[in-house]
């Protein structure tokens, strides 16, 4: 790589880039700068430390994930907005493994406020409104699609679907199909006598 132009921006993205080809937790500062042929200090005028810049890959990696999904799931509801958003998730962590490793990092609070996370929830959300949820079991079906689309897609990228059959293209399409039936008779949450009952004495041995 050249060493002239530096900017935050061209660093950043050569990290996400770099996370992809070696995985998200060996990005380091120094290792960037290797791969621009500079000396360390000269790219502490864009980031602090390593720390920095995985945090900047992350807030990269969510925006360019929320862009895609947005453009997916544009005109649709539905089944066909869960579906689209779905894939989103999946396509993006079997090309860019590294990035949507970052999407998935710890932020702050206050970062985490003002990322693109907040969209991906929106738009979460706003699938979810077709399918009539009220809370709080809006926000348990928002922590259900993360989980399954984030857990499904770094397995299968991870390999951990290839040894068997069916195929995991299969199983996916198996996975949006249920979850679009559970969404559309989500069980109803019991109410505190039925709970009482539940957890009863007997239950309780």
């Amino acid at each position: 790589m050249a060493r002239v132009g530096l900017t935050t921006e061209r660093l950043v993205r050569a990290g996400a880039e770099l996370a992809d080809e070696v995985g998200f937790e060996q990005v380091t500062v120094s290792e960037l700068a290797r791969r621009f042929d500079v000396k360390v200090a000269s790219l502490y005028s864009h980031v602090r430390n390593s720390a920095d810049l995985k945090t900047r890959i992350a807030l990269f990696a969510l925006e360019e994930l929320a862009d895609r999904a947005a453009d997916a799931i544009a005109g649709r509801a539905g089944k066909d907005a869960l579906v689209a958003f779905a894939n989103v998730y999946r396509d993006h962590e079997r090309e860019h493994p590294g990035r949507s490793a970052a999407a998935r990092m710890r932020l702050d609070p206050e970062t985490a406020a003002v990322s693109a996370g907040v969209r991906h929830a929106q738009m979460t959300r706003a699938i979810l409104r077709g399918y009539d949820l009220t809370e709080p079991d809006a926000t348990h079906a928002v922590r259900l699609l993360g989980s399954v689309f984030h857990g499904y897609s770094s397995l299968e990228s991870a390999g951990g679907f290839s040894h068997s059959a069916p195929d995991s293209a299969e199983t996916w399409t198996r996975i949006l199909d249920a979850l679009d039936a559970l969404l559309r008779n989500w069980p109803t949450a019991p109410t505190p006598d039925r709970q009482a009952e539940d957890t009863g004495p007997e239950q309780g041995r």
